[in-house]
């Protein structure tokens, strides 16, 4: 009886070691390919190029070990990235699906044309839209939001805004495709801009060409 559980234990231990010298073999000769492909959607060819070249700059390992917090910062520094997936495609891809940021005004910051992007960041590009709103003067990027908020809540389409003017003192003209000019006051900047916009929309007051909504509760009209 005794020979009988030695010889199974026997046959245990040996079908334990056939068993994990062939799993030891498997892991060992499995190998790993680096990432060598990298498919990027939503973005032109040059930018998808100029983006993969950014990727590539840090070391890429293979899909199950590279550093995912590394090439989430490579992205997000983009200008152009509003948003994006990443999907890791065995054994050596990656396909990154982009949303592109929207290009909403220009501004010229250190004497260069720059576009301010729905992401808050300022783009330099070759892209050229002539119809997107000029900003003068020095806003924050929380500023000119807060105004595009007024806007595409009010009557008026944010496509009418020809150039938007930033004050020191923190407040906005609107100057409209018509040549209209819009004044508006640094608080209450929303009931002031609806205020306006009634008059603007009155033919009684078509040929007034400036729209001056600074004091709180009254118009004053300059033709």
């Amino acid at each position: 009886m005794q020979q009988r559980k030695s010889k199974k234990i026997l046959i245990y231990f040996f079908l334990l070691f056939v068993v994990g010298s062939i799993n030891n073999i498997n892991i060992n000769s499995l190998k790993l390919q680096n990432i060598n492909n990298i498919n990027i959607i939503g973005l032109d060819i040059k930018e998808q190029s100029n983006l993969i070249k950014e990727i590539k700059n840090f070391n890429l390992n293979n899909i199950f070990l590279i550093n995912k917090s590394d090439l989430v910062n490579e992205i997000e520094s983009n200008s152009l990235v509003e948003n994006f997936i990443i999907f890791r495609r065995y054994p050596s891809s990656l396909d990154i699906n982009i949303e592109k940021t929207k290009f909403l005004a220009k501004i010229n910051k250190n004497s260069q044309i720059f576009y301010l992007g729905s992401n808050g960041k300022f783009i330099k590009n070759d892209f050229l839209n002539n119809q997107l709103p000029f900003i003068f003067g020095n806003p924050d990027v929380t500023e000119f939001f807060k105004i595009k908020e007024i806007i595409d809540k009010s009557k008026i389409s944010y496509t009418e805004i020809k150039n938007l003017y930033f004050f020191p003192s923190q407040r906005w003209d609107l100057e409209l495709r018509n040549n209209i000019v819009i004044k508006l006051p640094n608080e209450n900047t929303n009931l002031a801009f609806n205020l306006a916009i009634e008059f603007l929309y009155n033919n009684e007051f078509k040929d007034n060409k400036i729209i001056d909504a600074r004091i709180k509760n009254q118009i004053i009209l300059d033709d």
